[in-house]
């Protein structure tokens, strides 16, 4: 009981957590084509990040990331094409006036304001700058375009906005008179990267271990519950049966719609506290001790098939009660594991183990927390369905900024996003960052699945007859179609559920009316049985009438 219990808590936790957001995340993201900036002739780019790569006296030093204007030529994609240039100062600084010295091709670096980014660009041009590079007087990027009545906006060099930070390093290389040339280029993002193909295969994975457990338990119990049945009356027996065990536990309808509204409660909390070190902190705490838990709670399940003697032997320890040689053999292991997850958890390799604690957290959860029928799976579903459109897409409208996408991103907080996600380094991109995927991507949909292979089991359908197979493979097509929506978007954060629910949903619902199964999907969840005493009598009489 202290496991379950513990692990029931975990569930809520993971619930509050779920961030129904894939999206590739770095601080150097592409800065996609936006229809809100006003497009004329001369002041129709599309907005690229683009790298701005140093040399100290001709050594290689910092690279930072700006965003190319919406006027001025366009940079060029490859490094090789891009040349070394100087960069200068402009003087005066804001280049609202033509600089006091021409120049012969270098960069010019200004500060933004005083007067229009076109007007800095057009002044830089004629004192014969190459490009120019607009230093913004805040640490964010800002996208540059042009007013609606603008006309001189013939630019025919690239113009950059950096961040204040890099303007500063940039001008205390220059202030301490070291000789520094610039590369400029924007490199394309490749239209697939092999990360978003092992994430779909970890979220797939994840609901394919999960279900079998949850099912594989489901077995065992009604396996349990028919031989009992057997040797006594069922008023003398335990409540045992599959839907009554007390090592699971089912969501009804209440705390289905509650989950709409404790989850969006609780997203607010992070966005507004996710800023200060001590929330995020926490966070990390509370994801930790959950992913102790699950990684014990695995560990202990796979080992106890080889130790077997040790799973079954138990030893009362204070607070915690009873609990198993194999459980105390394991859990020095698990604990050290997300310890040190989490003092290494922003390093190159840090993902590794966030990836396992939050597998095997999902993977526990599918098996301790089910739907008990379709229509609790309909309704958790389908407001999930809602908060995920909602916190992705009308957020905005009501916060300036998708709450969801902020989130997700770990936007202020410090740290390199939330542990609640699983995700893997874009290994072809050449900005880095990472493809990643909330938890309730694959914890809401995998409650189906797992209740379709449980269904299947307990009324002995095979693959091809069951519900199973085709929920898998319904899963795997809507999050397969949620990433190319994720590309034809740009790279736009995309809500999964909105993908994913339709074909999961769907297929299980024109499937169970189709094959006449509905009605008892909908309501009870498990196929009629006989109970084992009846078919024990029933074969009695018929040998007693031979």
């Amino acid at each position: 009981m202290r496991i379950i219990s513990s692990l029931i808590c975990i569930y809520g936790l993971v619930l509050f957590f779920s961030l129904n957001y894939p999206a590739k995340v770095t601080a150097g993201d592409i800065v996609h084509h936006d229809d809100l900036a006003p497009k004329k002739p001369g002041c129709e780019n599309d907005f690229v990040l683009v790298k701005v790569q140093t040399w100290i006296d001709g050594k290689e030093d910092a690279e930072f990331v700006g965003v190319g204007a919406r006027f001025g030529t366009t940079i060029v994609s490859k490094e090789k094409n891009a040349q070394q240039t100087p960069l200068t100062l402009s003087d005066p600084r804001d280049c609202c006036k033509p600089p006091r010295k021409k120049l012969a091709g270098e960069v010019i670096m200004v500060d933004r304001g005083h007067c229009k980014f076109t007007t800095k660009a057009n002044n830089a041009e004629a004192a014969g700058a190459s490009a120019i590079l607009i230093v913004n007087n805040q640490k964010e990027l800002y996208k540059m375009v042009c007013d609606p009545e603008e006309t001189d906006l013939d630019i025919h060099i690239p113009a950059i906005m950096l961040p204040q930070d890099a303007g500063a390093t940039l001008d205390k290389m220059l202030l301490n008179r070291s000789s520094v040339t610039v590369q400029l280029y924007s490199p394309r993002r490749p239209v697939v990267d092999i990360a978003e193909v092992f994430l779909w295969l970890m979220a797939v994975g994840t609901i394919l271990c999960g279900s079998y457990w949850a099912a594989w338990s489901a077995r065992e119990a009604a396996i349990e519950h028919d031989k009992l049945l057997k040797d006594a009356s069922e008023e003398d027996l335990p409540h045992f049966g599959t839907g009554g065990s007390s090592t699971v536990m089912d969501i009804n309808m209440i705390s289905a719609v509650l989950f709409v509204v404790v989850a969006s409660c609780f997203l607010i909390v992070l966005y507004k506290l996710m800023r200060f070190t001590w929330f995020f902190e926490i966070l990390v705490v509370l994801f930790c001790i959950g992913g102790v838990e699950s990684l014990q709670t695995c560990l202990v399940a796979l080992l106890s098939r080889w130790f077997r003697r040790t799973g079954e032997s138990f030893i009362k320890v204070p607070i915690f009660g009873a609990v198993s040689y194999l459980t105390l053999a394991v859990s020095p292991f698990c604990i050290t594991f997300a310890v040190v997850w989490a003092v290494y958890r922003n390093s190159s390799f840090g993902w590794i183990g966030q990836d396992i604690l939050g597998i095997t957290l999902i993977i526990t959860v599918l098996q301790i927390v089910r739907i008990p029928n379709l229509k609790v799976g309909t309704v958790l579903l389908g407001c999930a369905f809602i908060y995920d459109i909602f916190w992705v897409f009308a957020s905005q409208r009501l916060f300036h900024e998708s709450v969801m996408i902020v989130v997700a991103r770990g936007d202020k907080s410090g740290e390199d996003g939330i542990p609640m996600l699983l995700k893997i380094p874009r290994l072809f991109d050449p900005w880095g960052g990472y493809s990643i995927i909330g938890f309730g991507d694959i914890l809401l949909p995998g409650l189906l699945v797992a209740f379709s292979l449980r269904y299947d089991w307990l009324a002995k359908k095979n693959l091809r007859a069951g519900y199973f197979l085709w929920a898998m493979i319904a899963y795997g097509l809507g999050l397969l179609i949620t990433y190319v929506a994720l590309n034809l978007m740009d790279g736009h954060g995309q809500p999964a559920l909105l993908y994913i629910v339709p074909f999961t949903l769907g297929t299980f619902l024109i499937l169970g009316t189709k094959r006449g199964d509905l009605k008892i999907l909908w309501t009870k969840g498990e196929p009629e049985r006989v109970c084992p005493h009846i078919r024990l009598e029933s074969k009695e009489e018929s040998d007693r009438e031979e």
